[in-house]
């Protein structure tokens, strides 16, 4: 990104800060985009190896303190990408920050159950068959150790070409 260097911080090595700068950005649609002055805090990661930059229009945190908010930042995209993975929420019910996180708690909740009884009871099946097995059977007054008993036997049909007939 083209940008001009204002002014330069001192930076703290040790915490793998590379560079702590005041910028302006000078590329055609930046520079009329965003007008003021950035700071570009450059990292190293040591343990990945890898260097990265980041833009902050912060200018009171220390830059070890800013290159820590973007790596939890990172871990909480991490956790939302494992959510929309392993839990079933379609929609939400509601808007509020407690209608959202009720539902996401509670998503957590019955998936952690889910996994306490896979454990408990020694089921062969993925989490994923239980969970369908589960589905299907909500409203079924069917023992837990009998629905989990058969789950080995259901992980096969979800393989498509078992099912498939073949045309001769």
């Amino acid at each position: 990104m083209e940008h001009h260097v204002l002014a330069e911080q001192p930076c703290d090595v040790a915490a793998g800060i590379l560079s702590d700068r005041l910028v302006l950005l000078s590329g055609k649609q930046t520079a009329a985009d965003y007008p003021v002055p950035v700071r570009l805090i450059e990292f190293h990661d040591a343990q990945r190896e890898r260097t990265l930059k980041f833009l902050t229009n912060n200018f009171e945190l220390d830059a070890p303190v800013v290159a820590r908010l973007y790596k939890s930042r990172w871990q909480i995209e991490l956790f939302f990408k494992w959510i929309k993975q392993h839990l079933r929420i379609k929609t939400f019910i509601g808007n509020s920050p407690n209608a959202v996180s009720i539902q996401i708690w509670t998503a957590i909740t019955a998936y952690v159950l889910v996994a306490i009884a896979k454990k408990q009871l020694h089921a062969p099946a993925s989490m994923h068959a239980i969970l369908q097995i589960l589905s299907l059977n909500l409203f079924e007054k069917t023992p837990l150790t009998l629905l989990l008993a058969n789950a080995a036997g259901c992980e096969e049909l979800e393989d498509p070409m078992a099912t498939q007939l073949l045309l001769l």
